[in-house]
């Protein structure tokens, strides 16, 4: 049934309700089957459209009618009180714009480099194993394994010190955090990571011997063709975006791959029994998981767009789910349920388009390598008590998760 703001006669409160653990509410399949592109009230700002069927929400990320750059200072849906006010960062700017910028920095991010990592990460992800088996049964597989690898993975990329850690954990919980943070503590904590980012870059800037060849110091060194070169501004802002993307998502991905495997034991012996499936099982569970807790960053149409659910309108909000989308029956056979030997990599779980997940790459490769060394390493892990999750996050993973072995 097509639909317009002109004629929508209700909104959806949205979210539709709290995301327990992993959960994914069935009110998203309701409506790609019957109001693709729904009418949506959030907790704060006006009203705007949610895109859930595969084709649309491709459309959406894609089209360069539906601009990232007009949602800076605009009242577009959210969950959190303020507006969305830093037009420098790399995933508030349209093309051509942004492709000047996600070029200087791409480079470092490529499917050869993160290969090349493959050997360091899976010396950092047996050392991490090490370290927890000597310990000793249980552990808490966040902290022994699954927040370190890819702090430290991503600290060694940038060129940012480890012991460092406490400052950018603190800020990316509050880029990412619900309105459950209060909005002070979110800003200062944001404020300070943006404060110790500009530090590195002014260290980087003031070095005798120049940058150095880690990605912030090939970030301030970068230039175009023609002498274009990043701003203090940009340099702060893809240096905050590498550092809090670099880890958070990967952190929780890693501990929700874990538990859904363990939570069925069968899928975690198969993948004992055959460590080669593991890119297979990576690629399917980022289809299925619901990463984040509810539609990601709004987009406003600049001029009327017709989609397959309805037409948005220009000056329009619309958000997408892409995992209303991993899961949409016309693309994914049997989509709600979870087979590990799919192999599917056509999901939209790193986005698409221009603003395509940066370090997809990085991503898979460090998943991957985690996945693959516990299951040959700690064969016989099991969960070993009551997970509890982060509350307070928009990236849904668990705060602890006993294991034994």
């Amino acid at each position: 049934m097509s639909t317009d703001a002109g004629t929508c006669p209700y909104a959806h409160d949205y979210p539709f309700g709290e995301a327990e653990a992993l959960e994914f509410d069935p009110a998203y399949a309701r409506l790609r089957a019957e109001e693709p592109l729904a009418r949506i009230r959030m907790p704060y700002g006006e009203e705007g459209w949610l895109a859930t069927r595969y084709t649309d929400v491709k459309t959406v990320l894609s089209d360069p009618r539906f601009s990232r750059a007009a949602v800076v200072g605009a009242d577009v849906p959210r969950a959190i009180p303020e507006k969305i006010d830093r037009p420098d960062t790399i995933t508030n700017i349209d093309p051509p714009e942004h492709g000047r910028v996600r070029r200087l920095v791409a480079s470092a991010f490529t499917a050869r480099r993160a290969e090349a990592l493959r050997p360091r990460v899976r010396e950092v992800a047996d050392g991490l194993v090490d370290d927890m088996l000597a310990a000793g049964s249980p552990a808490n597989l966040v902290e022994a394994v699954a927040m370190p690898l890819p702090v430290i993975v991503i600290c060694e990329l940038l060129g940012v010190p480890l012991a460092d850690r406490d400052v950018f954990r603190a800020g990316a919980d509050a880029m990412l955090s619900t309105s459950k943070v209060p909005t002070e503590k979110r800003q200062a904590a944001m404020a300070d990571l943006q404060r110790y980012i500009g530090t590195l870059v002014a260290d980087r800037r003031s070095r005798p011997e120049g940058p150095g060849d880690d990605v912030l110091g090939a970030l301030v060194s970068a230039r175009e063709e023609d002498g274009d070169r990043l701003s203090e501004a940009e340099l702060v802002s893809l240096g905050v975006a590498i550092l809090v993307a670099g880890h958070e998502t990967t952190m929780n991905m890693t501990s929700d791959m874990v538990l859904t495997l363990l939570s069925e034991r069968a899928r975690w012996e198969a993948l004992v029994a055959d460590p080669e499936q593991v890119p297979a099982a990576v690629e399917e569970m980022l289809r299925i998981t619901p990463l984040g807790r509810h539609a990601g960053l709004p987009r406003i149409a600049t001029e009327d767009v017709e989609l397959s659910g309805g037409t948005v309108h220009a000056g329009e909000a619309v958000l997408v789910s892409t995992i209303a989308a991993n899961r949409d029956p016309e693309v994914f056979d049997d989509p709600e349920e979870l087979h590990l030997d799919r192999g599917s990599s056509s999901h939209v779980a790193f986005g698409f388009g221009p603003h395509h997940c940066l370090g997809a790459s990085l991503a898979r490769m460090e998943l991957q390598t985690a996945l693959t060394t516990l299951v040959t390493r700690v064969p016989t892990l099991d969960l070993a008590g009551e997970v509890t999750w982060r509350e307070t996050a928009l990236v849904r993973g668990p705060a602890e998760m006993p294991v034994r072995w």
